[in-house]
């Protein structure tokens, strides 16, 4: 990075960082010291104070080092739903030095394979059901050891199910191991690499966004200063939203514990029964929370019975908030959705709606400590009310994509401008309303899913000779996938090619809708013009 990017950023750290920690690390160990006592993290029936999960989190990174022979600097894929287990170990990682890769539990062999692989992590922890994929993966990445854990291994350890994997142990075995041992002191500086947290691209496969623990402290502080819903130590946060995705991840595992809040886990958000039982059993201040879920609970013939006085606000994000959605809860609730718009590559961080200022159908205004402009295709800002690519600099854009100079030169500039690739308009009052995608991702039920890497599996049946993927409006899902093939085989059915996909893609990957044509729209040049397919 140039001087003048370096400059930016870390102006904008000091401003934020008053309390002068030097990573987040410190800012966990301080956390521990001033709420030991309270309740840190909730799931199945099973709650861990702070201190509780500090003795954890150091058994772990003990295990870690003395057992494992990792250091400072190495890679750590986590692959877990929303469990207690899910801190214990990223806190531990961190401690020791280690980076975390945040691995969707949904992943396929193949989309498994591709992140190990390229974050060339060494050592994974793993839910335990999931160990019949691992098996097909590991032998072909640089993974050592397997740490497998049980959904209920935090109320009793439950042990491990058979398996051909070597080098595999069960988390209450590894935290035995670092029991009574002492966690190195290790050097950290903000700047350290602390998340890979890995995005799509337009081409190619998904890239790892370089997040530090300056990156991440900033993010955090970020959303706390701007939005005010985390603020007094006294928070309660229930969390549907995964860890894995950098929004959970920094809302509950890093932001909510810095901060004192108590956040209680939903493994499994698609069970609404259980979700509303929970939400009706504590006095919650806030959530994240998306269409689908948020609909999804309304209909529920409990929802009417939960508690929202305490609520200061819910979080929604991961695709644009559908209007009456938004008006039946706050009508039905008294309490605001405030819809935001953030990237993995910004710590999910970049403008939300205020409780103060709520403007449905936009995403709100810029947070605060971080610059924002509106570019056209020269690069040159664009006035207010006009359409431009929503750029940023800040404290909390990335270091750049993990091996990827070439796509990270093309994403920041010099001086520290992240170019997001969506396109936007932002009114005189600093509003802005996400309007169009200069690139092709589509959004499905939050999850970011590029057309490139779904065509890239149905090119490989050999009944196809081209194909390619368009988002369309979708009621439940924000936008749903649509895919279109020419195939040389006229017996091919749509549910043959669902199943191939399913058979390569996470579930959400998966095209909803297959038509099959003859041939495909193309410019002169030969290339497919998805803008035509739309349409159809």
């Amino acid at each position: 990075m140039s001087e003048l990017t370096t400059s930016y950023a870390q102006q904008k750290l000091v401003e934020l960082n008053q309390e002068g920690f030097t990573s987040l690390v410190d800012a966990f160990n301080r956390a521990c010291d001033q709420f030991s006592d309270k309740p840190a993290f909730t799931c199945i029936g099973k709650t861990l104070s702070f201190r509780q999960i500090e003795v954890l989190s150091r058994q772990f990174g003990c295990y870690l080092l003395h057992s494992c022979g990792l250091q400072q600097g190495d890679r750590i894929a986590i692959q877990l739903p929303n469990l207690n287990q899910f801190p214990v170990v990223v806190w531990g990682a961190l401690r020791a030095g280690l980076t975390i890769v945040n691995t969707n539990p949904m992943y396929t062999a193949r989309e498994q394979l591709h992140q190990f692989k390229d974050s060339g992590a060494s050592a994974l922890v793993v839910l335990s059901d999931l160990l019949p994929i691992t098996e097909q993966v590991i032998a072909q990445t640089g993974i050592k050891t397997i740490i497998a854990t049980h959904a209920l291994d935090m109320l009793q350890p439950q042990g491990l199910p058979e398996s051909s994997l070597e080098n595999l142990i069960a988390l209450p075995d590894a935290l035995a191991l670092g029991e009574g041992q002492l966690l190195p002191v290790i050097n950290f500086s903000m700047n350290d690499l602390a998340v890979l947290q890995y995005t799509g691209g337009t081409t190619g496969p998904a890239k790892g966004a370089m997040l530090s623990h300056g990156n991440i402290y900033a993010g955090m502080r970020m959303s706390e200063l701007s939005l005010e819903l985390i603020s007094d130590g006294d928070e309660i946060l229930i969390a549907p939203m995964p860890l894995y995705h950098v929004f959970g991840f920094t809302m509950n595992v890093i932001g909510g514990f810095i901060q004192g809040s108590h956040s209680v886990l939903i493994p499994d958000p698609r069970d609404i029964d259980s979700l509303i039982g929970v939400m009706k059993q504590y006095s919650f201040t806030s959530m994240a929370s998306v269409n689908t879920l948020l609909q999804g609970m309304m209909l529920h013939p409990q929802f009417d019975e939960i508690d929202f006085s305490r609520v200061k606000g819910i979080i929604a994000g991961g695709t644009a908030l559908v209007k009456e959605i938004a008006e039946e809860w706050q009508t039905r609730t008294g309490s605001p959705i405030l819809e935001g718009y953030g990237l993995s590559e910004t710590v999910a961080v970049l403008t939300c709606n205020r409780p103060n200022q709520n403007s449905i159908g936009t995403v709100g205004a810029p947070m605060l400590y971080q610059e924002v402009k509106l570019i056209d295709a020269e690069g040159c800002r664009v006035a207010s009310g006009e359409r431009g690519e929503i750029c940023t600099r800040g404290a909390h854009v990335m270091q750049g994509y993990w091996q990827r100079p070439e796509a990270t030169a093309e994403a920041l500039d010099p001086e520290g401008w992240f170019r997001t690739g969506d396109i936007a308009v932002m009114e005189a009052d600093g509003l802005v309303s996400i309007v169009d995608r200069l690139k092709d991702m589509v959004l499905v039920s939050g999850f970011n899913v590029y057309p490139n890497e779904i065509e890239d599996v149905v090119y490989s049946h050999l009944d196809i000779i081209e194909c390619a993927v368009v988002g369309v409006a979708d009621e439940k899902t924000g936008e749903a996938l649509k895919l279109f093939v020419v195939s040389t085989n006229p017996q091919l059915t749509e549910q043959q090619m669902k199943d191939f996909c399913r058979e390569n893609l996470t579930p959400y990957k998966v095209p909803r809708l297959i038509v099959f044509k003859d041939d495909l729209p193309k410019s002169p040049a030969g290339k497919i013009l998805r803008r035509e397919l739309r349409e159809l």
